[in-house]
């Protein structure tokens, strides 16, 4: 695994990163205009997030992920391999490549459409997230990573920032100190 974290997080715990990640996001652009979220905003780069501009750039840029990831573990749940983990698709020029055509696409969409595909791929992957119990997560998955043993590892390893903490992604990009978000009171919908 390439992340910070030895092992795979409990799946309960993926989803409630994963929902506390996104709802930070959702939370600083709410009430906002479509000028202002396409307004200069200083968004943190780090690996792969140099080309956000903008809050509409970085939701564009966290909602292509959470699809291309949601198509991961919905391609390894039928026991095939997405294309992004092909190893032609994972290296930092084709991510870099990938991202800013994402975000350039993002671009294009009016910011109250790309904010609706942004809670929808949010709400997409929980769901796909909840699919699992512990049993299934820690289980091995047919994917044809090699070094990726079972669906928590796989999810750990598409969803994690390489070099970073697991399933933190807005909040790396937006600058918010993780020991803030690390052990809030658990959220029921997540939990249930």
């Amino acid at each position: 695994m390439t992340t910070d974290e030895e092992m795979p997080l409990p799946v309960a715990e993926a989803r409630r990163r994963t929902a506390a990640d996104r709802d930070l996001l959702i939370d600083v652009v709410r009430g906002k205009t479509p000028d202002e979220l396409r307004a200069p905003y200083r968004v943190r780069g780090g690996p792969l997030g140099d080309f956000c501009e903008s809050l509409h750039d970085l939701l564009a840029h966290v909602q292509m992920w959470d699809e291309i990831n949601l198509a991961v573990l919905a391609e390894a749940r039928r026991g095939r391999a997405h294309w992004s983990i092909d190893s032609r698709w994972e290296t930092p020029e084709v991510g870099q490549l990938l991202n800013r055509a994402g975000v350039a696409a993002g671009r294009l969409l009016p910011s109250d459409l790309l904010l609706h595909k942004f809670r929808a791929s949010r709400d997409a992957l929980l769901a796909e997230l909840s699919c699992y119990d512990e049993q299934a997560w820690v289980g091995p998955t047919l994917t044809v990573k090699r070094e990726v043993k079972s669906v928590g590892e796989l999810a750990q390893y598409v969803m994690t920032v390489p070099g970073r903490q697991a399933y933190w992604h807005a909040a790396f990009h937006l600058g918010v100190p993780l020991q803030s978000l690390t052990n809030p009171p658990a959220d029921p919908e997540v939990v249930a």
